[in-house]
């Protein structure tokens, strides 16, 4: 079976603004916070949370940042047609 995470994340209009969010996110709660706070998904009532997907199910550049993270990290922005992402990664399963 393919690998599936549980990701969340925070998607805001400039990297300017991803970077600033980051440096304020300190733990999983500040990431959900800022979340409900800032962010333009839908996702962000729900404290970001995009559940548990597997690969191809997300756009590439957003994929690649979120398949590459350890548990617990935060990636540095990505940007994707909708905007820059900071995204969080929760859990992993295989």
């Amino acid at each position: 079976m393919a690998e599936m995470i549980r990701a969340g994340h925070i998607l805001v209009k400039t990297e300017e603004e991803a970077k600033k969010l980051k440096s304020e996110i300190k733990n999983e709660k500040d990431f959900a916070k800022k979340a409900k706070e800032v962010s333009l998904c839908p996702s962000g009532a729900e404290g970001g949370d995009l559940g548990w997907f597997s690969k191809g199910q997300m756009v590439k550049p957003f994929e690649d940042a979120a398949f590459s993270l350890k548990k617990g990290e935060i990636s540095e922005p990505v940007k994707t047609q909708f905007g820059y992402h900071l995204i969080y990664l929760a859990d992993i399963k295989d």
